[in-house]
C-alpha cells in the first residue's frame, strides 16, 4: 500500500458550509503552534473573546470558542441549562429544531414542540399559545437562521414574548452570525451559539457560545452534575476567564484558533453593517440570476436568508447528477435538501468570503449551462 500526501482540489465552497475560507484564515492557520497555556496565547484568548463580543453584539463576559463544531455548542447549551424535568419548548421548522427536542429529551427534560411548516420562520403567535398552555416551561429554544431551509426567524420577537413568561432563551445562530443582523444584548437573548465555517468563512471545528447572567445563574443553581464533563461550562469559565489566570481544562485547538481570530478581525475591520449588507448584495444578484433561469425559491422573501438559499429542483432535473456536474465541471459545490427537502431542493451558500459577485456569477453560469 503507498498512501501519500492529500492535496484537495481548488473547490468554490457554495453549499450549505463550510463555506470558502478567506486566503489570510488559511494563512494562519500554518503560524507556529505554541502552548495553549503559553502567555501569548492567553492574550490572543483574550482578543478573541473581545471579537466574539462584537461580532455577537454583545457584553456578556461568558463568550468563549467551543472546542469543537456547531453542534457541540447546541449541545453545550440544552446540558448546561436543562435538567432532569424541565419542561423546554422547542421551535420546530427544520432539521435543527429537531435536533434541539433530541437535546431535551436526551437531558431528562420534557419537550414541548411547536411544529412551523418547512422553509416557513417559527410563528411567534404559536410560541405564544404555547407558552400560555404550558405556564411550567422555564426554557425557549428555536432556531434564528434554519440551515435546512434557509428560513429566517425574528429573534427579537420570539425573545419578547419568552420574557414575558419568564423564560429563558436558547438560540441557533450557526448560519446567521457574521450574515444577517444578530444582537443578542438588545434583544436580550440568553444562550446563544453559532459555528465558525459558515458567515465567518473559518475552519470547520469552533462555536462561538454567548450566555447571559440570566443563563450562567441558572447553571450554577442546578441541582444535579452537567451530564457532559467536557461541555460543563461551569469547569469552561475558569479556563476563558481571568486574564492571566486560565486554569487547564483540555488542550485548545491552538492553529485553529488562531484562525478564528483572524476571521473575526477580518470581521471587525470590514464592519458589521458592511458584512450584512454584502451578503444582502450577492443574493440579490443570485435572485435575479435564478429567476431568469425560471428557479423559485423556497422560503417567501419577507424570510429569506440571504446567506442560504433554497431553491426548488426543476422538474425532471436529476438532483445528484445536476450536483456531480457542477462538481466535476466547475469545482462546484451546492447542497442537498435535507429531511423533506431531500431530492427536492438545492441549497446555495453566499457565506463570508463566499459572498462575492464573482462566485454568484460562476453559480449561475454554471447552473444554466449544466440544465440546459
Amino acid at each position: 500500500m503507498t498512501i501519500t500526501s492529500f492535496i484537495p482540489p481548488h473547490r468554490t465552497l457554495m453549499g450549505p458550509g463550510p463555506s470558502d475560507i478567506y486566503p489570510q484564515v488559511l494563512q494562519a492557520l500554518s503560524r507556529p503552534t505554541v502552548g495553549h497555556l503559553d502567555p501569548l496565547f492567553i492574550g490572543m484568548m483574550d482578543e478573541l473573546k473581545q471579537l466574539l463580543q462584537y461580532a455577537f453584539q454583545t457584553q456578556n463576559p461568558f463568550t468563549i470558542a467551543v472546542s469543537a463544531p456547531g453542534s457541540a455548542g447546541m449541545e453545550a447549551c440544552f446540558v448546561n441549562l436543562v435538567e432532569p424535568g424541565d419542561k423546554v419548548l422547542v421551535c420546530r421548522n427544520g432539521v435543527f429544531g429537531e435536533r434541539m427536542r433530541e437535546n431535551v429529551e436526551r437531558c431528562g427534560g420534557i419537550a414541548v414542540v411547536v411544529d412551523n411548516e418547512w422553509g416557513a420562520p417559527v410563528s411567534p403567535d404559536l410560541v405564544e399559545q404555547a407558552l400560555q398552555d404550558n405556564p411550567d416551561i422555564n426554557i425557549v429554544a428555536f432556531v434564528h437562521a434554519e440551515t435546512s431551509t434557509g428560513a429566517l426567524s425574528d429573534a427579537k420577537t420570539l425573545a419578547e414574548i419568552a420574557r414575558k413568561h419568564d423564560c429563558l432563551t436558547i438560540v441557533d445562530a450557526v448560519t446567521s452570525l457574521g450574515g444577517v443582523p444578530l444582537l443578542v444584548d438588545e434583544w436580550q437573548l440568553d444562550a446563544v451559539y453559532s459555528g465558525s465555517q459558515k458567515c465567518l468563512s473559518c475552519t470547520p471545528g469552533l462555536s462561538p457560545l454567548t450566555f447571559s447572567q440570566k443563563a450562567i445563574d441558572k447553571i450554577q443553581q442546578r441541582k444535579t452534575k452537567v451530564q457532559s464533563w467536557f461541555l460543563d461550562q461551569s469547569l469552561v469559565l475558569g479556563y476563558w476567564s481571568g486574564e492571566g489566570k486560565r486554569s487547564y481544562h483540555h488542550t485548545a485547538p491552538v492553529n485553529s484558533l488562531y484562525a478564528l481570530h483572524e476571521a473575526l478581525v477580518l470581521l471587525h475591520n470590514e464592519g458589521l453593517e458592511n458584512a450584512w449588507q454584502r451578503h444582502r448584495n450577492a443574493h440579490e444578484e443570485l435572485k435575479a440570476g435564478l429567476e431568469k433561469l425560471g428557479i423559485q425559491f423556497v422560503v417567501e422573501e419577507a424570510s429569506r436568508l440571504p446567506q442560504l438559499n433554497a431553491i426548488y429542483i426543476p422538474d425532471g432535473v436529476d438532483d445528484a447528477e445536476v450536483r456531480n456536474e457542477l462538481l466535476q465541471r466547475y469545482n462546484l459545490e451546492i447542497g442537498a435538501g435535507l429531511g423533506a427537502l431531500a431530492g427536492k431542493a438545492w441549497r446555495i451558500g453566499l457565506m463570508g468570503y463566499g459572498a462575492r459577485s464573482e462566485n454568484v456569477a460562476l453559480c449561475l453560469k454554471a447552473l444554466e449551462t449544466t440544465l440546459k
